[in-house]
């Protein structure tokens, strides 16, 4: 459960210190990567869906056998963002740079699926035990 707990904790924190600038990039990010940015409510919106998964990956840290099953939707989030990454950078829509990050959450996705299995497994072995 320790291992659980370290790794969404980890996540949560590393979410909240990447993700929280982009609130403040929107101009900048507009300029560096061309053309501009046209729906500014789906840039933050983006944001803001994003920031609230951080906090559920802090809330999942807090007790991991209870918010087990909540695992479940944030691997999605995790490989969802890593395919979509992929067969953009596939298409070539994306610099190569946009794959460190999406190899981050593709190694969060990892360690969340192995705290998952982990999770399932402490909480038979107790559920034995009784």
């Amino acid at each position: 459960m320790k291992f659980a707990q370290r790794v969404f904790a980890t996540a949560g924190v590393w979410g909240l210190l990447v993700l929280s600038p982009l609130y403040f990039l929107f101009d900048e990010i507009s300029h560096k990567n061309p053309p501009a940015i046209t729906h500014p409510e789906f840039f933050y919106g983006f944001v803001s869906v994003a920031l609230a998964w951080q906090v559920a990956f802090l809330v999942i840290a807090s007790d991991p056998v209870r918010y087990r099953l909540l695992m479940v939707p944030a691997m999605l989030e995790k490989f969802g963002y890593v395919g979509s990454v992929l067969v953009l950078f596939g298409q070539g829509r994306l610099p190569a740079s946009s794959l460190i990050f999406a190899g981050t959450d593709f190694l969060l996705g990892v360690l969340f699926a192995v705290s998952f299995v982990r999770v399932g497994r402490q909480a038979l072995a107790v559920a034995a035990q009784r």
